[in-house]
C-alpha cells in the first residue's frame, strides 16, 4: 500500500504543479465534467460536480469563480474515498483538492465527484463556474482540463411567481436596497408606510447619516427610521402632514410618492426637473381632478419622467395607497432615469 507520507507529496503536486500536462484522450472516450445546481432549501444551494468518461481519478484539483457578495461557501464534500484538503478560498476564487489514499484504482466511468453547498446572502442571480479541473491517475500522472462550465445560483421571494413587477423587485433586492418582510416572502400588494418609503428612498440615494435632528415628535429616538428620516428631511425630501408630525406608520399615497420621487431626482440630479417640463399642460388622467393642488405639479414631473405610470382604465387614484410592488418599481425606474442602476 502507498506510504500515507505520500498524501503530502501528492497534494502539492495537485496544488501547485499545474502545467505539467498529458496528452488529451481520444474524442470518443474523452473525459468531460459538468456543473450542476439544485433548488435552493432553507438558503442554500447545493451544486454537484460531475464527471464522464473518466479513467482512473485518483485525485484531483478544482477551482472555481464565484461572487462572495452573493455567496458563502459552507462545505466541500468529495464523492471519492480518501483525504481532502479544506477549501482555499481567495477573494473570487475557491480551490478544493482530494486524493484516495493507498496502492488502489481511481474511480472511472460516469460519476459524480463531489459537491459544493452555497449560502445565498443575497437576492438576485449570480453565477458559480468550475474553471479548471486537474485529475491524477493512481501513477501521479495528471492532466489539467480548462472548463469555464458556468451554472446559476438564485434566492428569490416565494410570493412572487408570476408577478407583474418580479424583476424590479428582485433586482432592487439584489442590491439591499429593498427587503422582504422575511427571508422568503415579499408581499408585494401590502401597503407601504411612510417611514418605510423615506427609508427606501434613504438606501437608493445613499442618503449619509446626519446628526442634524428632524422637527417631527412623532419620530421616536431610537426607532429604526430615525436616521432615514433625519437623512432625507436634511436632504429636502421629505416634510411632515404638519409642521411637527411626520406619520410615520401612515400608509403612503401614490400623490404623496409622486411627490417624493420628483424631490429624490431633483436631490440626486442637483436641478429641478420641473425647469425642463412643461406642468402647465392637461394631465390626460381621467381622475385629474382628484389630484390635490399641492402634488399636481409633481405628479405631471413623475409622469413625463417615466417614473410613475397610472393605474388600469387611464385613472392615476393619487389618494389610493401605494403597494410595495408598486414602491419598488417607481424606485428602479428612478434610479435607472438617473444612471444609479
Amino acid at each position: 500500500m502507498m506510504n500515507r507520507k505520500m498524501i503530502p507529496c501528492l497534494l502539492v503536486c495537485l496544488l501547485c504543479f499545474p502545467w505539467l500536462l498529458l496528452a488529451t484522450a481520444s474524442a470518443e472516450t474523452a473525459s468531460s465534467f459538468l456543473l450542476t445546481a439544485a433548488k435552493p432549501v432553507d438558503g442554500k444551494t447545493i451544486v454537484t460536480m460531475s464527471g464522464k468518461n473518466l479513467e482512473d481519478l485518483y485525485g484531483y484539483e478544482a477551482r472555481f469563480t464565484f461572487d462572495p457578495d452573493h455567496l458563502e461557501l459552507v462545505e466541500a464534500k468529495s464523492n471519492l474515498n480518501g483525504f481532502s484538503v479544506s477549501p482555499i478560498i481567495k477573494k473570487n476564487e475557491i480551490i478544493i483538492a482530494h486524493t484516495k489514499i493507498g496502492n488502489v484504482t481511481g474511480e472511472s466511468g460516469d460519476i459524480i465527484i463531489g459537491t459544493l453547498t452555497f449560502k445565498t446572502k443575497n437576492y438576485g442571480t449570480s453565477t458559480v463556474k468550475w474553471e479548471s479541473m486537474k485529475v491524477v491517475d493512481r501513477n501521479l500522472s495528471n492532466q489539467t482540463f480548462s472548463l469555464g462550465e458556468s451554472i446559476s445560483v438564485s434566492k428569490g421571494f416565494l410570493d412572487l411567481d408570476g408577478h407583474w413587477a418580479k424583476a424590479d423587485i428582485e433586482l432592487l433586492a439584489s442590491k439591499n436596497i429593498i427587503k422582504g418582510i422575511d427571508e422568503d416572502l415579499f408581499a408585494p400588494e401590502a401597503k407601504v408606510t411612510r417611514a418605510q418609503f423615506t427609508a427606501l428612498i434613504a438606501r437608493a440615494l445613499d442618503l449619509k447619516v446626519t446628526r442634524n435632528q428632524n422637527p417631527f415628535t412623532d419620530v421616536t429616538p431610537g426607532s429604526w427610521y430615525e436616521n432615514e428620516v433625519n437623512s432625507a428631511y436634511s436632504a429636502g425630501i421629505i416634510q411632515g402632514k404638519t409642521e411637527t408630525s411626520f406619520a410615520p406608520e401612515e400608509n403612503i399615497s401614490r400623490e404623496e410618492m409622486a411627490v417624493l420621487m420628483v424631490r429624490a431626482s431633483d436631490y440626486a440630479s442637483e436641478s429641478a426637473s420641473r425647469d425642463d417640463i412643461d406642468t402647465g399642460s392637461v394631465m390626460t388622467f381621467a381622475d385629474s381632478e382628484a389630484i390635490s393642488e399641492w402634488a399636481k405639479a409633481e405628479v405631471q414631473i413623475a409622469v413625463r419622467l417615466g417614473i410613475m405610470n397610472g393605474r388600469a382604465e387611464m385613472r392615476f387614484v393619487p389618494l389610493d395607497q401605494a403597494t410595495r410592488a408598486e414602491a419598488a418599481t417607481v424606485m428602479k425606474r428612478l434610479l435607472t432615469s438617473l444612471r444609479l442602476l
